[in-house]
């Protein structure tokens, strides 16, 4: 389970992060804002959220032992080869904290929600 967070935006949710995993999480941050500029990013369900023409792009949050990552659940379908390794629900996947983050697969599952956004 996660705390529930103060933070009242992405930067500050991310400045509470452990240094590691921080580094990995920026990055996936980086590649919405600079792909997709017009992207909004807030705090919503206690997690950073990008959206995407007022819809959800993607969250993350991190847990104990993970990283969870929520693409809804039309990506995560078309995303499910690639997957096939890590624990998922209907619309989300975690990625163990012990590894690094698949961060190519996770681009991919965001330029498919954008392209789905952006149709």
């Amino acid at each position: 389970m996660y705390k529930k967070t103060t933070a009242t935006s992405v930067e500050s949710f991310l400045m509470g992060v452990e240094p590691s995993l921080r580094i990995e999480l920026e990055s996936i941050c980086y590649f919405i804002e600079n792909h997709f500029p017009e992207a909004t990013s807030k705090i919503a369900y206690d997690m950073p959220a990008y959206s995407l023409k007022g819809k959800p792009l993607c969250y993350f949050n991190v847990f104990k032992n993970h990283i969870g990552f929520y693409a809804l659940p039309q990506t995560h379908k078309a995303f499910e080869k690639d997957l096939t390794p890590y624990k998922r629900g209907k619309g989300s996947v975690q990625f163990p904290k012990k590894n690094p983050l698949p961060i190519d697969i996770i681009k991919k599952m965001i330029q498919h929600r954008a392209a789905i956004l952006l149709s």
